[in-house]
């Protein structure tokens, strides 16, 4: 309803104001008659289509002006609904189709004052300033235009930038997921499997083993339950413990002892504090690499090495003796892309691959400076 109300009472509106105009025979214009008022009519019927058929407005009410002048009539306001219809050519255009039209209008309204300054008795108008007369609303139709186009491509870019944050931190929310609920569970698996071998014999061994399932298994459910706050943030004032860090590599080593693979940890450098996003993207590559070892390697050795170095960067570097399991062969996972997207994440690289003595290798360098970290 309102697409058709709105032409109606624009063009009934400019409809009158012309009226006026028409029937006010002005000093120097010609009277109104039949043909004056013919035309008003044929003008207002294209101008009711000013918004469904610009361009045919604008024709029609274009030869209705030019009518008019041709016929001894002037005033200011016998050019107001041609100026709608051109508005509206432009506001439903792009730039080519508005300077075309523009220089085609100039061309006719200056032609049309030429013409009608011919005649004897008439009052002869400005052919310059019959030509400038479109240009008005081509030129405020051309500026709307544009606004509304800004104003599109802002909101476009902003929902593009929306998704983007989401897909981001659904990305982030899945990396930690994977490497919390993977490196638990398979350090569970490990020490259960421990359990259950000395269950009979060694009976000592199964509890140590079995308490670790248990401190784990803590361990996992804490985490996953502050990961759900912050996500469900249902409580802004409800503790949240502090990301894991490099200082708790020592407990990520002790939970795989005694399932079977010994793990060596070294650390050297100067110790700086490091922003909160290395601290946490180096303790996941760790944990992760790890992991993958668990799962996917019979070694029963494993490094962990962290350098803090003079250059400002951070390396860590993970190295296993092999080799791999060979039912771990073809089952494709995460873990090597989680690791490569957190040291990205914070401006840093990652490389994997066996390694030249044997086994397999992970090494990330991550930046240690707080300037340097894009995260």
């Amino acid at each position: 309803m309102r697409t058709f109300t709105y032409p109606l009472a624009l063009s009934l509106g400019v409809g009158c104001l012309t009226a006026a105009d028409l029937a006010s025979n002005v000093p120097g214009s010609r009277e109104d008659d039949w043909f004056s008022w013919l035309v008003y009519a044929v003008s207002l019927a294209g101008l009711l289509a000013h918004r469904v058929r610009p361009g045919l407005s604008a024709v029609v009410t274009g030869a209705g002006c030019v009518a008019w002048t041709l016929h001894g009539h002037v005033g200011e306001l016998l050019n107001l609904p041609a100026m709608v219809a051109l508005y509206f050519v432009a506001l439903g255009g792009d730039r080519r189709r508005t300077v075309r039209v523009a220089v085609l209008a100039a061309l006719v309204a200056g032609a049309a004052a030429v013409v009608s300054g011919q005649e004897e008795g008439r009052p002869v108008p400005s052919p310059v300033l019959e030509m400038a007369v479109p240009l008005v609303p081509l030129l405020l139709g051309e500026v709307v235009r544009g606004r509304r186009e800004l104003v599109r491509h802002a909101l476009v870019e902003r929902e593009r930038e929306a998704e983007r944050q989401v897909r981001a931190e659904r990305m982030r929310i899945a990396r930690e997921l994977h490497d919390i609920v993977a490196h638990t569970v398979s350090a569970m698996t490990v020490h259960a499997g421990v359990a259950l071998e000395a269950l009979d014999r060694r009976p000592e061994v199964a509890r140590a083993a079995l308490r670790q399932v248990r401190e784990s298994g803590r361990e996992a459910v804490a985490e996953l339950r502050a990961t759900v706050t912050v996500l469900r943030d249902a409580d802004a004032t409800a503790p949240v413990g502090p990301a894991p860090g490099l200082d708790q590599l020592p407990e990520l080593v002790e939970r795989l002892a005694g399932g079977g693979l010994s793990v060596t940890l070294r650390r050297s450098g100067a110790r700086r504090p490091l922003p909160p996003m290395v601290e946490l993207a180096a303790y996941r590559i760790a944990q992760e690499a790890l992991t993958n070892v668990v799962r996917h390697s019979a070694a029963r050795h494993a490094a962990v090495s962290v350098v803090d170095g003079e250059d400002g960067r951070l390396t860590v570097e993970v190295l296993d003796e092999g080799p791999s399991r060979p039912e771990a062969a073809g089952r494709p996972g995460f873990g090597l892309l989680g690791m490569r997207e957190r040291a990205a994440a914070v401006g840093g690289t990652l490389d994997h691959g066996p390694h030249p003595a044997g086994g397999f290798r992970v090494r990330a360098v991550l930046p240690a400076l707080s300037g340097e970290v894009t995260g």
